[in-house]
């Protein structure tokens, strides 16, 4: 009840907002300002929401797919650099901080060292340098460009969570849309990320019904599957003989984690950050403190070099298609001309 009233209250902005983003699309529809399209497959992974639908292990399984097909050396990944302290295009090598090229690129690279991981705020800039490289990618993954007007990306692969579908939300700030629903109509897939194991035949149709999808888009679903240990530089640990531990997230939405862990019957302290956070001195020194931290990879990128190895260790994660896993895989490979 208190967020259908928050909703109504705060539908007038929503509209003050959206006219904002409308007239944003409209200059480019217009061609008042250009949108740069390629002869070569540019893939874009996005959202209409503020975060938390689970873009880097999407980016990631098409990695794993790009790695068991083809050579990773001719694919790259372009992301914004969220929250990096620095500007302009960096090609990774692995050895930055991600205070220098942001968490999730830094993951990127240590999950898939072959692949060329590179961060710029401008898309443009970012695939003009890619282009140079010595090597040159095939292939370029857009991180999060879905509202990136300025390109034109040949294949768009949108994500919606399962518990917060686009389809059922509304602009900001009533909702958490940044982009209006009509603009799923440029995805080539969509998918349904997060979904429970146990999704049933009946509630794949009834979401399916909601994004009422066009003839030519294809609806996917995926959910999470966690590892049975965590990891460090040096280390693994088995999940079910840790002792009593913290628990610290700075993502957008922690619940999936908490219910796994919960469900592994686990003992542990929750210390929540905002997505993406930035540690203070003060923060840090806290944490220090701490006997045994487990956290998720994307917060360990920024906790790694700071908290001592014997004391802290990530949970792998990995997003699944759960059904039609091989369609989604030749669809992708055809977009690569693979």
């Amino acid at each position: 009840m208190q967020k259908k009233l928050r909703q109504i209250l705060l539908y007038p902005f929503s509209l003050i907002y959206g006219l904002g983003v409308y007239f944003h699309i409209l200059i480019y529809s217009l061609g008042i300002k250009k949108v740069t399209s390629y002869n070569f497959p540019v893939i874009c992974v996005g959202n209409l929401s503020v975060g938390g639908t689970g873009k880097s292990p999407m980016i990631e399984l098409l990695l794993k797919i790009f790695q068991e097909n083809n050579n990773l050396k001719n694919i790259a990944t372009l992301s914004r650099g969220y929250k990096r302290k620095t500007k302009g295009f960096i090609l990774l090598n692995g050895k930055e901080t991600a205070q220098e090229v942001g968490d999730e690129p830094l993951q990127f690279k240590q999950n898939f060292p072959l692949a060329n991981i590179a961060v710029c705020e401008d898309r443009r800039i970012g695939i003009k340098n890619l282009k140079k490289l010595p090597i040159k990618p095939s292939v370029i993954l857009l991180d999060d460009a879905f509202q990136h007007r300025k390109i034109k990306a040949g294949f768009n692969i949108l994500l919606t969570s399962y518990d917060n579908l686009y389809c059922k939300d509304y602009l900001l700030p009533a909702g958490n849309l940044r982009e209006p629903r009509s603009r799923a109509n440029n995805a080539n897939y969509i998918i349904v990320t997060k979904c429970p194991d146990t999704l049933s035949l009946q509630e794949k149709k009834d979401i399916i019904a909601c994004l009422n999808p066009k003839k030519n888009q294809q609806v996917f679903f995926a959910g999470i599957s966690y590892a049975e240990k965590v990891k460090n530089k040096t280390n693994q640990l088995p999940l079910v003989q840790l002792p009593n531990f913290t628990l610290v997230t700075g993502i957008a939405k922690p619940k999936p984690l908490l219910d796994f862990l919960n469900e592994k019957k686990l003992k542990y302290t929750h210390l929540k950050y905002p997505d993406h956070h930035n540690f203070s001195k003060e923060e840090l020194s806290f944490l220090k403190e701490k006997e045994l931290i487990i956290t998720t990879q994307k917060d360990y990128m920024r906790l790694k070099n700071v908290i001592p190895n014997n004391k802290i260790f990530y949970l792998p994660i990995e997003t699944k298609i759960l059904d039609d896993t091989e369609v989604f895989k030749k669809g992708i490979l055809k977009v690569m001309k693979l």
